[in-house]
């Protein structure tokens, strides 16, 4: 059988063939999963769109909104962009935990969203700061919500015939603190048992707002609007990040496989909550818990 290998040198170009082809050929950034599963017989081709020349879709800039990455930025570009590291720590510390080098190098931020994997390390970092991913076709384009695009596992709310071009993120706030936090089953190179990601703003040792979210423990990547909730408006004692951690609990679903327990996924989730809570409130959360 012959295999159809299509390069685009234009984005216009790639949005016709996706259209011509809705679902027939998958589309190929970086390389660093669809060819693994290939070579592995995990995925059977016909062929692929290779997006890789488009050039207009490396760039990192800055709008009214926030900052736009295009869809194939590396991890290393976005882990080494200047603005990133001061806006968007976790984001950067999340790039800095995919794989080693060679992947960081090759692998994209716009295949790790379509990959669509619960242990992609980016997608937690992604829906706390409720990132926007904006989807062309021929006929136009439109924003869909992170929190509304992983529908099920390894699927997405972007049809066969569309592009993942942008990712968007609305530029934080000054005052809130940003975490990444991942368990592996060794300390580089390792996919997720475990990540969260968790940013909020503290004040007077208290949690103003918070957002959280997580991924392994469930088919998809997926906030905690439940725990969110919780830790509004508290301050930071030990009974609290119990509760929290409770909470987190009643609202994941995660499974037994060859990483880990569901158990321990449970547990391990709430003990990186519970790290970051500390982590932020330190020195009132030291003198709450001993009064």
């Amino acid at each position: 059988m012959t295999f159809a290998y299509h390069k685009p040198p234009s984005l216009p170009e790639a949005l016709a063939l996706l259209a011509a082809n809705p679902g027939r050929f998958p589309v190929l950034a970086g390389g660093t999963d669809i060819v693994v599963q290939w070579r592995s017989g995990l995925l059977k081709l016909e062929g692929v769109i290779d997006i890789s020349g488009l050039s207009e879709l490396r760039a990192i800039s800055i709008t009214e909104e926030g900052i736009e990455i295009g869809a194939l930025v590396t991890h290393s570009a976005i882990a080494a962009d200047r603005i990133v590291v001061q806006r968007f720590p976790a984001l950067a510390a999340a790039c800095r935990t995919i794989g080693g080098v060679q992947i960081q190098n090759a692998g994209t931020l716009g295949g790790n969203i379509m990959n669509a994997s619960p242990a992609g390390d980016t997608l937690p970092v992604l829906l706390a700061h409720e990132a926007m991913f904006l989807a062309q076709d021929l006929k136009g384009e439109r924003w869909i919500k992170a929190n509304d695009f992983f529908v099920g596992y390894r699927k997405t709310s972007l049809a066969p015939h569309e592009l993942l071009t942008r990712i968007m993120l609305p530029m934080p706030d000054t005052k809130e603190r940003a975490r990444f936090y991942k368990i592996g089953q060794r300390r580089a190179q390792a996919i997720s048992k475990v990540s969260l990601c968790a940013r909020g703003r503290v004040r007077h040792g208290g949690i103003e707002w918070v957002k959280i979210a997580v991924g392994s423990v469930a088919a998809t990547p997926m906030r905690l609007p439940g725990t969110e909730a919780l830790l509004k408006g508290k301050v930071i004692t030990q009974a609290l990040i119990d509760k929290a951690g409770a909470s987190l609990a009643d609202e994941v679903t995660p499974i037994d496989d060859l990483r880990s327990t569901a158990d321990y996924r449970r547990f391990a989730a709430g003990g990186l909550l519970a790290r970051y809570l500390r982590e932020v409130t330190i020195k009132d959360f030291r003198r709450a818990s001993s009064v």
